[in-house]
């Protein structure tokens, strides 16, 4: 009788374990989460690439209106050149065009120049550009 009794007690004791379905199940769950966050990742590392590259043009471009407004009035033209920075090679052109509307010369005003700096570089397949501008007078303008 107590083979017997030990029979009935080890078939009532259970191991408590996972079973393949539940740790297939799992890793399932952990795959596409792991798949997600490096997607993610990428994302953010294209996105960090974007805002250096267009920091740098950003940059460039603010240098080149400093560089036309310490000459005081430049003369009007266009300058153009390539800069290569971290393996990126910015091509800029500025453009210095004289004013003459209509409106400004009925208020006597004369000699104000815009100056116009267009920055462009290529990303992956696809040219990108950026353009920043100031107007410089030749001379104080009176208060109107």
């Amino acid at each position: 009788m107590a083979v017997k009794g030990k029979s009935l007690i080890a078939s009532n004791v259970r191991t408590r374990a996972f079973t393949f379905v539940e740790v297939i199940v799992a890793l399932a769950i952990v795959s596409i989460s792991m798949l997600t966050l490096l997607k993610l990742h990428l994302i953010s590392v294209r996105m960090t690439e974007t805002a250096e590259t267009t920091f740098q043009a950003v940059f460039l471009a603010n240098e080149k209106i400093a560089e036309m407004l310490a000459l005081g009035c430049p003369e009007e033209g266009t300058y153009s050149g390539t800069v290569e920075k971290n393996s990126l090679k910015l091509n800029w052109q500025t453009e210095v065009t004289d004013l003459q509307l209509p409106q400004l010369q009925q208020a006597g005003i004369t000699g104000l120049r815009k100056v116009l700096v267009d920055v462009n570089w290529k990303r992956a397949d696809s040219r990108r550009h950026l353009q920043m501008s100031t107007y410089v007078a030749e001379t104080k303008l009176n208060e109107l």
